[in-house]
């Protein structure tokens, strides 16, 4: 049902219309027992003492604004109507709301960084990062959040639920974002590209750690060696330098390995994958470093020399 504006005019009650037997003021109407024979509450002023008073009509509800009285229908169809998207709302403070993502219109403003919000409970939501409060506490392991949808995203480690299915492999995910990058290697969608290279990612989160190689940042460090590395995966791989813990087995010879790149490039020999092909013999390799130093010798580069024949070699 879709109502124009010259239709909104507030309902009239016609002189010959049968007065009401009973009125009521909003306290006592809120007590009384709703019954769906009853009829619809029109809101009705008093001339002498100006106190609202309502009165049944036909349904079983109480309203106390105009505005949702006369737009209610009985099928409980919404009334306001988004004309840029279609979504409908029954309640007027929530359609001026909606629409302030179509207008863009950004009325709070966080007084400490400027940034603005379309809604009060968005930007009270924001003031937790300046204020560092985190009110959402995990009750298996403690760790706090400044937001609920943090805490129950995180509750999912716990708990081991994967809801965001892939409909491409039903692969399922914890999260929908983790999820959206996932299918982004089917679709080989690569929306994330780095300004400096032109290099593209699918995910945003792999673009801001290759900017870091161009920055030459390098903020994680080994704390036993003092060697500094761009990603925090790397300086967990790294730490196994040290410890000697190998978390990564080949299944076909049971060797080890402290990285997971190293042991796909060990399956590549069991499997007989030579994937890399020199442009120049033709002789494919199953590693770059073997093809690059076959590239060395085409080139005549002599990188290796012997500390003690002081013989050069390839």
């Amino acid at each position: 049902i879709s109502f124009d504006h010259e239709e909104l005019e507030p309902l009239q009650i016609k002189e010959e219309q049968q007065k009401p037997e009973h009125s009521w003021t909003k306290e006592e109407a809120m007590e009384l027992p709703i019954n769906d024979e009853e009829q619809l509450l029109l809101k009705q002023q008093t001339e002498d003492t100006g106190e609202e008073h309502l009165q049944y009509l036909t349904s079983g509800e109480i309203f106390l604004e105009e505005e949702h009285l006369m737009f209610h229908t009985l099928t409980g169809e919404n009334i306001y109507e988004c004309m840029s998207c279609g979504k409908s709302f029954t309640q007027k403070s929530s359609f001026d709301t909606h629409m302030r993502i179509h207008t863009r219109e950004k009325t709070f403003e966080c007084l400490s960084c400027g940034k603005s919000f379309s809604q009060k409970c968005n930007l009270e939501r924001h003031m937790r990062i300046h204020t560092g409060e985190k009110s959402f506490e995990c009750l298996s392991c403690g760790k706090s959040f400044p937001h609920k949808f943090n805490l129950d995203r995180h509750m999912r480690i716990h708990t081991g639920e994967k809801p965001f299915e892939c409909l491409s492999c039903g692969k399922r995910f914890a999260s929908k974002r983790v999820l959206n990058n996932h299918i982004r290697t089917h679709t080989g969608e690569k929306p994330f590209s780095c300004t400096i290279c032109n290099k593209n990612f699918t995910d945003k989160n792999h673009l801001t750690r290759h900017i870091t190689i161009h920055r030459g940042e390098k903020p994680f460090d080994c704390l036993s060696c003092g060697k500094s590395l761009t990603q925090k995966s790397n300086i967990e791989s790294h730490l196994r330098i040290h410890t000697g813990e190998k978390l990564f087995s080949c299944t076909i010879c049971n060797k080890n390995f402290t990285d997971k790149n190293h042991l796909t490039r060990h399956i590549s020999i069991h499997r007989v994958e030579k994937p890399l092909k020199c442009l120049f013999c033709g002789k494919s390799f199953n590693q770059k470093s073997n093809l690059d130093n076959r590239m060395k010798i085409h080139k005549g580069e002599k990188n290796f020399e012997c500390l003690y024949r002081a013989k050069i070699w390839f």
